[in-house]
């Protein structure tokens, strides 16, 4: 299969994060140090909540899809940035490059979308407790995990179906530890205005939409919070709800930083540290800050290993 719309290009060279031989090493550890954790992390909690019956709830539901998203999200970018460590070329060809980019826009858009029906599934439980079980009916829940996983098909797809048609002739050193919109947009020698145009679309709409939507969300719940009886409920709420924002927000704070900048103040050093947060970090953070912590996940954990010494 030749490149598109008769591209010269058949293959690309990804930089990597850093060209310091002494940093090398010690990155490579550090980072497959966090993949594997986040494997461990996710792949735990997908197993956990599949295992234990008193787990399926909604908002575990939504915790398993955000498991696998994040699974899927950094095993599609990782592996790539770990090879670079160790290899003084890291290739990749133009077909891998436009599928890494594919799926890299679909995850990353789930993502936003199923922080967002979480974000909703809290509020309900916490400010209308009463009409959870009747708000979260098993038809709403089904569409607030399929209602992200079609808005990132389509965003991937009219992203994709851009890069698809531009032309690269003869540049093909990536300044990126994976084939990101940005830096591969900088390679083409043709037009990239439609690409700046729909990248700057659909980033607004899956960036602000989502995060609004979240920050209304846990405004609500923290209303409701602060009319709490308990001393001790409030603080363990205001800790959880912390914990929360605080990873939404290192989320869709880089993301912002990364694709809502005008061009003209983007500087690609400084995007690659931004993009190791939202595509490396995070989904590491997720299970901890939202199930782990949880004395629901705890005792399935304690029966998950009662039941394999049996």
């Amino acid at each position: 299969m030749d490149p598109g719309n008769g591209s010269l290009v058949t293959e690309f060279i990804l930089v990597g994060l850093t060209d310091y031989p002494d940093l090398q090493f010690p990155l490579f550890v550090l980072f497959l140090a966090m993949y594997i954790i986040t494997m461990l992390g996710n792949l735990g909690l997908v197993t956990l909540i599949a295992l234990n019956s008193h787990l399926h709830t909604p908002m575990y539901f939504f915790l398993f899809n955000l498991s696998f998203i994040d699974l899927c999200y950094s095993s599609n970018v990782t592996p790539k940035m770990l090879m670079n460590f160790l290899s003084k070329k890291n290739i990749i060809s133009y077909q891998g490059c436009m599928t890494q980019l594919y799926f890299f826009c679909f995850f990353s858009i789930s993502e936003c979308y199923m922080l967002t029906s979480m974000a909703y599934d809290r509020y309900v439980a916490i400010c209308n407790p009463l009409l959870y079980n009747v708000v979260m009916s098993p038809k709403v829940c089904l569409n607030l995990i399929l209602g992200p996983y079609l808005m990132a098909f389509f965003g991937a797809m009219a992203y994709s179906i851009c890069m698809l048609r531009l032309i690269f002739c003869d540049a093909n050193i990536i300044n990126h530890y994976f084939c990101d919109i940005i830096p591969v947009l900088e390679l083409s020698c043709t037009s990239t205005y439609v690409n700046e145009l729909v990248l700057f679309t659909v980033a607004s709409i899956n960036i602000c939409v989502p995060s609004l939507t979240i920050f209304i969300s846990y405004g609500f719940i923290l209303c409701s919070i602060l009319h709490m009886n308990s001393m001790e409920g409030r603080s363990k709420a205001f800790r959880t709800c912390s914990s929360h924002i605080a990873a939404v927000s290192l989320f869709f704070g880089s993301c912002s930083f990364m694709y809502l900048q005008p061009s003209s103040a983007r500087s690609m050093n400084k995007g690659k540290i931004s993009s190791i947060f939202y595509t490396i970090v995070v989904p590491m953070m997720n299970p901890l800050v939202y199930s782990f912590r949880n004395k629901d996940v705890k005792l399935a954990i304690s029966k998950t290993l009662i039941m394999r010494k049996f």
